[in-house]
């Protein structure tokens, strides 16, 4: 009984952990750029888009799909960011551990 109290305390430990990660997470970003800096996307590490940056010589009322597909890129390579930056912080509480859908 004795180790079961001891890895209760341990696993209220661990969740205090990681709660205080995830909202450390929501304090840092990343930024994508793509099509040699015509656009920049902006993520907060909870997945939110906080800004995006676009070059005025992208702006082409002829071309808008190009427009389009830079800004889906960016969100894209920023949100994958993101997800590399959760798996960098949160990544260390369930390490070697086999949990599925964890972080």
């Amino acid at each position: 009984m004795k180790n079961m109290g001891n890895m209760m305390k341990q696993m209220q430990k661990m969740q205090k952990q990681m709660a205080k990660a995830q909202e450390e997470l929501k304090e840092k970003t990343v930024e994508a750029t793509v099509g040699g800096g015509m656009v920049t996307v902006v993520a907060s590490g909870d997945k939110r888009i906080v800004d995006i940056k676009i070059s005025e010589d992208v702006v082409d009322p002829e071309d808008i799909d190009m427009l389009q597909d830079l800004v889906l890129a960016a969100t894209n390579e920023a949100l994958s960011q993101v997800d590399e930056l959760v798996e960098q912080d949160m990544g260390k509480f369930t390490k070697g551990m086999n949990l599925p859908g964890m972080f």
